[in-house]
């Protein structure tokens, strides 16, 4: 065990208020890929099928690559060892709460209860013009766009699309959370989106310590990381775990 996961460790468990800051790192190895990047899903699709204007104007074009990048590819992925060490943490109230940029609402699988959702989450549907909500597996997606069982509207994922706002509620638990918190925990997110990127910057303004999981330096690493724990999400949470907790996981 290193000496910079010992630290680590040993601030998490002296910590009063943690905050887990998660992007797509964290789960690219439960198969989801990184929307941004060299392999990112926007080098094999056009980004403006998310685009709100666009979803508007063309919804079965728009719903075509919804299907087939958010239900039918991750639908079938599973949360991974990193999820279950968050989890695990929240249970010992080793952390207060998880903020996350990922709509895949693998935290919630994993058994994490406090989490924000900064983008949303595709596992709920909502109609644009009735605002009646539906749980995703519980829509057909055989016929495109999916319409609403009460007023034959348009459904919606429940995702953040270019050109929407941030919900109000995770917007205002994130910025609690940057002025309450004594560590930021930092997992998976390069902090290249706006605004959810700027949330670690007003932690460490409002005096937390800054602990950053990366395979590489990142745009925090150099500007506001205190303790940089280098490798993938799951290897190093999984160091994390064994410092933290006397019992292994069970990853079933």
């Amino acid at each position: 065990m290193n000496k910079e996961i010992k630290q680590a460790a040993n601030l998490l468990k002296n910590s009063k208020s943690t905050t887990a800051f998660t992007g797509a790192g964290i789960s690219v190895e439960s198969g989801i890929p990184p929307f941004r990047g060299e392999n990112g899903l926007w080098s094999r699709y056009d980004p403006k099928m998310l685009d709100m204007d666009y979803f508007l104007n063309y919804p079965a074009e728009s719903w075509k690559v919804i299907k087939e990048i958010f239900y039918d590819f991750f639908g079938q992925a599973k949360p991974n060892i990193a999820h279950l060490v968050l989890a695990e943490m929240e249970k010992k109230e080793l952390i207060a709460r998880t903020i996350t940029q990922n709509i895949d609402n693998l935290h919630q699988e994993a058994g994490s209860r406090i989490v924000f959702e900064f983008h949303g989450n595709c596992k709920t549907l909502h109609c644009l013009t009735c605002n009646s909500k539906y749980k995703a597996p519980d829509i057909s997606l055989d016929h495109l766009p999916p319409t609403c069982r009460q007023c034959g509207g348009i459904l919606k994922p429940g995702f953040v699309f270019f050109g929407e706002s941030i919900p109000q509620l995770p917007l205002n638990a994130a910025y609690e959370a940057a002025h309450l918190s004594e560590i930021f925990l930092i997992i998976g997110t390069t902090g290249e989106v706006m605004p959810a990127n700027q949330i670690p910057f007003i932690a460490k303004n409002n005096g937390a310590t800054i602990i950053e999981v990366n395979p590489q330096p990142k745009n925090y690493t150099d500007r506001i990381t205190d303790i940089f724990l280098k490798g993938k999400a799951g290897a190093v949470t999984e160091n994390l775990a064994s410092a933290l907790f006397p019992a292994p996981l069970d990853n079933d």
